[in-house]
């Protein structure tokens, strides 16, 4: 498998335990979108710090 596949695989993956997590909350609508909201923001830094030191390496 490349590099590629097995960061795609992991994503979905990581993106499944967060969108089950919100599910079985069940939270009201306005609530989950905001905690949807904060997943991506969180998942969105994780990534520019990883691609940062990537490219720093």
């Amino acid at each position: 498998m490349s590099d590629m596949t097995i960061g795609l695989i992991w994503s979905i993956g990581a993106l499944a335990l967060v969108v089950s997590s919100l599910l079985a909350r069940q939270l009201p609508m306005k609530d989950w979108v905001k905690m949807a909201l904060a997943w991506v923001a969180i998942f969105g830094l994780v990534f520019l710090v990883i691609r940062t030191w990537q490219a720093l390496t």
